[in-house]
């Protein structure tokens, strides 16, 4: 049987009003902020990448099979803008800076940019991506663990959300007819689904 919850709230209460330029980290925040920050500005990374390969494949997407698909494309592309959002916050919450600088952006990121020539190529370079993103992401909730519970419930939301664009590509896939699932390089200047 666990003992009643007691906390010093004097103590809590002085230390609250002795570091009050560190805004929301207080002395509970076990982690290595500035770890944190950098490991949070890959993630942005991320995210951004996610952002213009996804608007890119978007406006991209054509033939019989592609409205649906890119409409698709295009609300996975402001989630993921969202997603950086979020980090961005956070960053700024732990008193960093979120690095949006898009010089070097493809070497921060996880994932990579990769265009597609047909739509099949897309979705599966979406998929790769996303699947990626599942990876680091699950890693770097194992990594905070209970030293920043905040940043951890962030990541395991995006996470969520990564999973569940993974899904929706699978299916989007399985749902393409096999010549259009393909995977063939196109000819220069032309559109293949």
């Amino acid at each position: 049987m666990k003992e009643p919850f007691k906390a010093d709230i004097e103590a809590i209460q002085r230390r609250a009003r002795e570091k009050m330029s560190d805004g929301a980290v207080t002395g509970a925040y076990k982690a290595d902020r500035e770890q944190v920050i950098a490991v949070l500005n890959d993630a942005l990374a991320t995210e951004i990448v996610c952002v213009l390969r996804y608007r890119n494949h978007h406006f991209m997407a054509a033939g019989i099979n592609a409205e649906p698909i890119a409409a698709e494309f295009l609300v996975h592309s402001n989630e993921e803008q969202g997603h950086a959002d979020q980090i961005s916050q956070r960053i700024t919450q732990l008193g960093g800076v979120p690095n949006w600088n898009p010089e070097g952006l493809t070497t921060r990121s996880h994932a990579q940019y990769m265009n597609g020539e047909t739509l099949g190529q897309m979705i599966r370079e979406n998929l790769v991506a996303e699947r990626i993103a599942i990876e680091t992401y699950s890693e770097i909730v194992r990594w905070l663990g209970d030293d920043d519970t905040t940043t951890r419930r962030i990541i395991e939301g995006l996470l969520a959300v990564e999973e569940e664009h993974a899904d929706d590509l699978k299916t989007m896939l399985e749902g393409l007819p096999a010549e259009v699932a393909a995977f063939a390089p196109r000819p220069k200047g032309t559109m293949r689904l």
